[in-house]
């Protein structure tokens, strides 16, 4: 896969803190970012599945909702 070049402004402590775990778990600065973009992306995003047995969810139990909020 080609890689893409990016820039971006990081708190200095934030860099300081990803060049050492770079260096701790040999690794480049690249891969560290890659990773934990990645990982942020996959935390952060809402399946489709999840959000429909959500709004499924709070359509049968909608009578229950009313209750609750009283």
């Amino acid at each position: 896969m080609s890689a893409i070049k990016i820039s971006s402004k990081v708190d200095p402590e934030a860099w300081d803190d990803l060049k050492e775990l770079a260096q701790e778990t040999n690794q480049s600065i690249s891969g560290v970012l890659t990773d934990a973009i990645q990982d942020y992306v996959r935390r952060h995003r809402i399946r489709p599945d999840v959000l429909r047995h959500l709004e499924d969810s709070v359509r049968d139990n909608e009578t229950l909702g009313r209750l609750l909020a009283k």
